[in-house]
């Protein structure tokens, strides 16, 4: 495998580029401080910008680690807990970590776990993906929803979670793409590019973080190319699926046994 200068064999994510602040800190700097910023209006900016869609994203992408029956679960960018507590309540595993690099996000995580008394089951870190604590082969499975764009370094992010995961463990990443076809890619322009910044900025107050997300989401790698940058950082079994017209798209992949 050849990674050189945030290139997969010559493949460029150009959402690296991306930062929401454009200054001179680096860009997992700039994340943390942008979702510390809109952490106390994420969960309802987040269900009220994709009209409730992704609750059923979550579910699908939650259910499709249900044959492997994971007991450890390592959940990316967790945020405030919402993915977590799904797959807690569809797969009943014995535990579930969350990692981000919010503190404010974890804070509002650990408060939603504790009022529905699952503080044993989901349990909150604060760690950046590009270097994880964990052992190797420490986890069954590992799940990241709309997180993984936000990476500074991808192939390393990508790397770790394969390091962490067990043999035979799999992956899965749910992330906002860009729809391929008329009308569906013109409606979705106008909505992330106009709608989008206007309702974050209205009730957030952040114009960073809005302006940001439709520019992340243009810039990541999707569908095979996505695929691509998978396997060749070592995972097998690599395969997507699109929901909603391509509006998000989900990725699995395995370590191979």
């Amino acid at each position: 495998m050849l990674i050189k200068n945030g290139t997969v064999n010559g493949m460029v994510n150009n959402a690296e580029k991306i930062l929401p602040y454009n200054s001179d800190e680096n860009k997992t700097v700039q994340v943390e401080r942008m979702f510390d910023e809109i952490a106390d209006h994420y969960d309802a900016l987040n269900h009220t910008l994709s009209w409730g869609i992704d609750y059923g994203w979550r579910k699908k992408g939650i259910l499709s680690l249900k044959d492997i029956a994971p007991e450890k679960i390592l959940d990316i960018a967790t945020g405030t807990g919402d993915l977590a507590i799904e797959t807690y309540k569809l797969l009943n595993p014995s535990e579930i970590t969350g990692i981000d690099i919010s503190g404010r996000m974890l804070a509002i995580g650990r408060e939603k776990v504790r009022k529905i008394g699952l503080s044993e089951k989901i349990i909150f870190q604060k760690q950046d993906c590009s270097a994880l604590t964990f052992p190797d082969n420490w986890f069954d499975a590992a799940t990241a929803a709309f997180g993984v764009r936000n990476f500074e370094n991808l192939n390393q992010g990508l790397s770790e979670i394969l390091r962490v995961l067990k043999p035979g463990g799999k992956l899965m990443i749910l992330e906002l793409s860009v729809p391929e076809y008329f009308p569906m890619k013109q409606c979705y322009t106008l909505y992330s590019n106009r709608i989008i910044p206007c309702i974050g900025r209205f009730i957030s107050k952040s114009k960073a973080a809005y302006r940001y997300l439709p520019q992340s989401v243009a810039a990541f790698p999707q569908g095979e190319k996505m695929c691509r940058i998978l396997t060749e950082n070592g995972y097998r079994n690599v395969r997507y699926k699109k929901f909603t017209f391509g509006i998000c798209t989900m990725y699995l992949a395995e370590k191979q046994r």
